[in-house]
């Protein structure tokens, strides 16, 4: 019989929202990232009461948020993250090469990617946060990723975020 501790997952099981194609770009963009020297946390609740699909920091501090595009459709039907910018140090998009990156707006960076990696299409222009908004993202996304390991360490804990 195998241990309790092995029947934890080391991936969180995905919440239903995102498609196939979705959760693909993601882990591709999630890869970039940490080549970039960023760690990365998914569905991260902002102060705004929207959720980042990928939220990146590095260890100077920088913050970059990625909104994930999986369909024209997808981007056509959501405007949401116009309110990110307030968030991050730079703001990117991530779609496969599916997508033409005319569609997108000039004044985010672009991320191609698929579920095995992706390249930086074009650099998103640095708006600097304010130190509190700064700190207070810092925060959320350290305890963001603390909680989320305590769940695997601790399954049957409390606590969500």
């Amino acid at each position: 019989m195998e241990s309790p501790a092995r029947q934890i997952s080391l991936v969180p099981a995905p919440d239903r929202r995102q498609s196939e194609t979705a959760l693909a770009i993601a882990r591709g963009t999630a890869r970039l990232l940490r080549s970039l020297g960023f760690s990365c946390v998914s569905e991260l609740p902002l102060p705004s009461g929207r959720r980042a699909d990928l939220v990146a920091l590095n260890e100077k501090g920088e913050i970059w948020i990625v909104e994930i595009k999986s369909s024209v459709e997808d981007l056509r039907a959501d405007q949401k993250w116009q309110d990110y910018r307030m968030h991050c140090d730079r703001l990117f998009f991530a779609f496969t090469q599916d997508l033409p990156c005319e569609i997108f707006p000039e004044d985010t960076g672009l991320i191609i990617a698929d579920a095995y990696g992706a390249h930086l299409h074009c650099e998103a222009p640095e708006h600097r946060l304010p130190a509190a908004t700064r700190k207070s993202m810092t925060v959320r996304f350290a305890m963001a990723a603390a909680q989320r390991i305590n769940r695997l360490v601790d399954p049957q804990g409390h606590g969500e975020f």
